[in-house]
């Protein structure tokens, strides 16, 4: 599954883990993308698309 938004290109950021003792340790934070049937040039394709771009309708889902 592709890790990046199709419509806006939202992917994955990176930074640290921090704990109690402040030792840091590298993670990385993934969009929540899922995987929707939208029109595309006015045919049906699956693309991926992070929830904001549904959520804010920059998406046309097809049914």
């Amino acid at each position: 599954m592709s890790r990046s938004c199709d419509v806006c290109g939202k992917g994955r950021l990176s930074g640290n883990n921090v704990s109690h003792s402040n030792r840091h340790t590298r993670r990385v934070w993934s969009a929540n993308i899922k995987k929707v049937k939208a029109v595309v040039n006015g045919s049906p394709k699956r693309i991926s698309v992070c929830t904001r771009c549904l959520r804010s309708n920059k998406v046309e889902r097809a049914i």
